[in-house]
């Protein structure tokens, strides 16, 4: 009996010392970007940015877009946010994230859009110039610079 009475505290010292969930150790990352491209069917663009996390890291990237659907335009994005979720590493943010938009602007447009790569989710908004309309579906694709 006794032995069991001291088993009780034991481990509740054992769950309030355990590590967090993975959840926790993940980064607060931000993108910073500019862009330009342009749709006839199949979406094109491409530009530059740059990654900066929470833990002091920052990291130079090449973005590039390519898709096809029901899409026409010609557009530039300038100043664009992105908020990623999910990273553990810096270099996560890396690879190519699954897309699907719908797209309607002229002159002066703005744009918001969530891209997926795995467990890594990335929330793009921003504001442009240009003109577009329509439907596409492709990749967002970030490499270093």
């Amino acid at each position: 009996m006794r032995s069991s009475f001291l088993l009780l505290p034991a481990l509740v010292l054992a769950l309030v010392l355990a590590p967090a969930p993975a959840a926790a150790n993940t980064l607060e990352c931000r993108l910073d970007f500019n862009m330009s491209g342009w749709s006839v069917f199949y979406k094109r663009s491409s530009g530059e940015g740059t990654v900066r996390c929470n833990n002091g890291q920052s990291l130079r990237v090449n973005i590039h877009t390519e898709g096809g659907g029901l899409s026409f335009g010609k557009s530039r994005i300038e100043n664009g946010v992105g908020r990623f979720s999910g990273v553990r590493d810096i270099r996560d943010v890396l690879g190519g994230y699954a897309t699907a938009e719908a797209h309607a602007g002229a002159v002066r447009s703005a744009k918001a859009q969530v891209v997926t790569k795995g467990p890594i989710s990335l929330a793009l908004s921003g504001t442009g110039h240009g003109w577009d309309l329509g439907v596409a579906f492709g990749s967002f694709i970030i490499s270093t610079r």
